[in-house]
């Protein structure tokens, strides 16, 4: 069996450091793992789910504007098999400010559900397991 000690971090810009990182902390059962202020002009924000090898932070560079997400297919997708689970999770995406969106491809409509954040980066829900 291959043992696997990679951490995934995706990192990516915002005009809106600390509600981006609340709202994903709400929606998706994120915790605040880490954070920085003025890091050669960047504040940041990391956030990470205790049971996954991967995490996700959030910056912003003093004195520029980010804007918006550049298309409508930058997207984080997470597979959950379990019905109730993937139903409880999108819940908790709505209440976390999250909005539900059709998705730009349509094969993410068939299998799950959209949401959108503040930024108009888009994160899917898949009714569904992964396998290679």
């Amino acid at each position: 069996m291959v043992s696997r000690h990679a951490v995934l971090r995706v990192a990516r810009p915002t005009d809106n450091l600390e509600p981006l990182a609340r709202m994903y902390c709400e929606g998706l059962g994120f915790e605040e793992i880490g954070s920085f202020s003025d890091h050669q002009g960047f504040d940041g924000v990391l956030v990470g789910h205790p049971h996954h090898h991967y995490h996700l932070e959030f910056t912003h560079h003093h004195g520029t504007l980010v804007g918006r997400a550049p298309t409508q297919d930058n997207l984080l997708v997470f597979y959950i098999p379990d019905d109730g689970e993937w139903q409880s999770q999108c819940r908790r995406m709505s209440e976390a400010g999250f909005i539900a969106v059709p998705s730009f491809n349509p094969y993410w409509d068939e299998c799950g559900k959209t949401f959108e954040d503040m930024d108009g980066y888009r994160v899917v829900l898949a009714l569904r397991d992964w396998t290679a």
